[in-house]
């Protein structure tokens, strides 16, 4: 009984020791999912078109005031058409959501998680991160601006690595007109 005591008390140390040197500097910023903002375009050779997808969830990891990682996740049934009204809108809305390009009723889901942050100054980062749409992941890279209680970020996504390819001038021939572009925009603009 002693020999438990005396380990249980050792184990104990241990973790309080460990726990002495962890950084309490250390510290998660939730992101307001209600007051955050990401825009989409989407282009093709006769036009563009825009909209919203809302942010499911997401943090910054900070250290001693500094941008040290982040994790996002976005809901993809949430996307949205602000550009068009009625029965155009629904549709495109609709093909949006299909297999054709975002699958949600598979893949409600897309993330982002930072993998690597270096600060350029201004409170500007430079940041590189995994994207992960309809299960494939692939890296990207962006600058982030942060001040006290706001970061906002543009990205250029090419759906074809996410095997988004309906309409794609890089997988099928003689589209013409139809032809939908491989790069979309996303503006990102977080509260927390």
């Amino acid at each position: 009984m002693k020999k438990n005591v005396f380990k249980g008390a050792l184990a104990s140390t241990v973790i309080v020791s460990l726990l002495s040197f962890t950084n309490v500097n250390a510290q998660e910023k939730k992101i307001d999912v209600k007051e955050s903002n990401i825009e989409w375009e989407g282009e093709k050779v006769t036009g563009s078109h825009e909209g919203n997808i809302n942010l499911k969830d997401g943090y910054f990891s900070m250290e001693n005031g500094e941008l040290k990682g982040g994790e996002f996740v976005m809901d993809m049934t949430s996307i949205t058409v602000t550009d068009l009204e009625g029965e155009n809108k629904g549709k495109l809305e609709g093909h949006l959501k299909s297999d054709d390009f975002f699958g949600v009723s598979n893949y409600p889901n897309a993330k982002l998680v930072f993998t690597s942050v270096a600060k350029k100054g201004n409170g500007t980062y430079g940041v590189v991160a995994d994207l992960t749409i309809k299960e494939k992941t692939n890296p990207i890279t962006f600058d982030l601006d942060m001040d006290k209680n706001s970061a906002s970020t543009e990205l250029t996504i090419d759906r074809s690595k996410y095997d988004v390819r309906y309409g794609s001038g890089s997988f099928f021939d003689n589209l013409g007109d139809k032809t939908i572009y491989d790069n979309f925009e996303l503006e990102v603009d977080l509260k927390f």
